[in-house]
């Protein structure tokens, strides 16, 4: 059995160095493997220290920036193995997480992906796996009854879920080529979500298994800007699943849903004189009008334009 370690990059170098030092820690000796790292146009140096520092790895330096569903697509068609571990550059594997989730692959044959638990830097576990969403799960969101509703990373026993994380998921490799890979329409946001759904609707489980854990740093900037960007593209690319999953009703249902959670967030972070309050705003109004505005996309295509 070979296993391909699959690594997306763009401008984090010591994330990146970080996440493939955790690979060569953590990785279960009587396991043949590979490791692809696919740089996103970075211009910190992040490929040059992957060749300096990971000649082992194979590297795929593109000279324009790609979204992450087309790169995850990328590593998947180019890798060798039977499994492959996605990771965002930002993840760090700790001790028997490869192991449990290719455990838990090899156990269940109709399982197509199977996420890790996700922990923040400070090893407090996240929510990390989800119902699909919907109408409903816009609903209990409203109603401030999501993390009851919708969350699924919870317990001790690996479990079926609607969807995981990409930032630490095993998936079996002709799985995804039998769905087509990733929607490459899906720049960042929901990539996975729609992936997840596409393996759901061919037939086969996603699980989410706690006995493997990965640090997830989530690295956010601390830029408004960024954080305007990121806030645009979570929104129109939760519109573009909704859209291509469900009718056009309820794809506005759950733009009306997700607006009104994120209003009374904002009336609430007023009153009580919290700064995030303009970011809920931010929310509620890209929401309603996904359309608006301009995302990861669009600073992509505008750096690639200046390369």
């Amino acid at each position: 059995m070979l296993l391909s370690y699959c690594v997306v990059n763009t401008n984090a170098r010591e994330h990146l160095l970080a996440c493939l030092g955790a690979i060569e820690r953590t990785h279960p000796g009587d396991v043949e493997h590979e490791i692809l790292v696919l740089d996103n146009a970075s211009d910190d140096g992040s490929a040059e220290a992957v060749r300096e520092s990971h000649p082992e790895a194979r590297l795929i330096a593109l000279r324009a920036r790609t979204g992450k569903a087309e790169n995850d697509t990328t590593l998947l068609r180019e890798a060798r193995g039977r499994y492959c571990l996605l990771l965002n550059e930002d993840s760090e594997l700790e001790p028997g997480a490869t192991s449990a989730l290719l455990e838990a692959l090899e156990g269940d044959p109709g399982a197509g992906a199977a996420g890790a638990q996700l922990l923040r830097a400070g090893g407090e576990p996240k929510a990390c796996a989800w119902r699909l969403p919907g109408v409903g799960t816009a609903l209990a969101a409203a109603l401030f009854m999501h993390r009851w509703a919708t969350v699924q990373s919870r317990g001790v026993q690996t479990r079926s879920v609607g969807w995981v994380q990409s930032s630490a998921m095993l998936v079996r490799a002709d799985a995804a080529a039998a769905v087509g890979y990733l929607d490459p329409d899906f720049f960042v946001y929901s990539d996975e979500t729609d992936f997840c759904k596409r393996l759901h609707d061919a037939g086969w489980r996603i699980l989410w298994v706690p006995a493997a854990r990965a640090v997830h740093h989530d690295q956010l900037s601390t830029d408004s800007e960024a954080r305007m960007r990121r806030t645009v593209e979570f929104h129109r690319n939760r519109d573009l699943y909704m859209r291509k999953h469900h009718s056009r009703p309820a794809a506005l249902a759950v733009r009306a849903l997700t607006a009104w959670f994120y209003a009374v967030r904002t009336v609430v972070a007023a009153v009580l004189r919290d700064d995030e309050k303009r970011w809920y705003w931010l929310h509620a109004r890209q929401a309603l009008r996904p359309g608006r505005g301009e995302g990861i996309r669009d600073a992509a295509e505008a750096y690639n334009r200046k390369r």
